[in-house]
């Protein structure tokens, strides 16, 4: 007996449907974390390959002409759903407003420090938590909740404050209704001093030759 080749066996495996076809390619496109092509998309939805290009193709018309904010796109030979160009500044500003998603306690930590000492800098909120605060100051500028409040005479380092939209977020309408923590919270120029008694002498550095050797 003849044994069926690998594309008989393909058009037999698609020759049976899941689901109806539409509906199974959306909910299929609707997980995909990647464009998908339309011979691994026919055989998930178990319909050959040309009746899906077809039915991708009706898919991306009909949102087209129904206005929906997203849209079926073929890129680079692979089909995934975008949000439409001109809503993009909507979903832009929900994810960086980021209202579903709780700020850490590293990042709780960093704003409370900025909140009761600024104008602060980077490296005197990473004295007071004992880490490097870098990706987190980072968060919350992206956040809108720090702002940059200009230059430190001294050393030049840029300072830190909180923005109005911090006191909207905690709902209060001046830093004077922060409550009475600040006591608690060390204090830095004495934390400097500490840091800088313990921390061993540096080596001298050698002074470079004139021959640039």
């Amino acid at each position: 007996m003849t044994e069926p080749t690998d594309e008989v066996a393909t058009e037999e495996a698609l020759a049976v449907p899941l689901a109806p076809l539409r509906p199974a390619l959306e909910a299929v496109l609707m997980v995909a974390d990647q464009p998908l092509d339309q011979i691994a998309l026919a055989t998930a939805v178990g319909y050959p390959a040309q009746e899906v290009a077809e039915a991708l193709a009706a898919l991306a018309a009909e949102y087209d002409e129904q206005g929906r904010g997203f849209e079926l796109r073929n890129v680079a030979g692979g089909w995934r759903f975008y949000t439409r160009e001109e809503y993009a500044a909507v979903v832009e500003g929900f994810v960086l407003e980021g209202q579903q998603a709780r700020l850490t306690q590293a990042a709780l930590e960093t704003l409370a420090v900025v909140a009761y000492q600024q104008p602060v800098s980077r490296a005197r909120v990473s004295a007071v938590r004992g880490v490097n605060v870098d990706g987190v100051m980072r968060t919350l500028l992206n956040r809108g909740l720090v702002e940059e409040a200009g230059q430190d005479g001294e050393h030049g380092a840029t300072l830190y404050r909180t923005t109005s939209y911090f006191l909207e977020r905690i709902g209060i309408v001046s830093l004077d209704e922060l409550p009475d923590l600040a006591p608690h919270l060390p204090d830095l120029a004495e934390m400097e001093e500490e840091l800088a008694a313990s921390s061993p002498e540096p080596e001298p550095v050698a002074e470079e030759s004139s021959d640039g050797a």
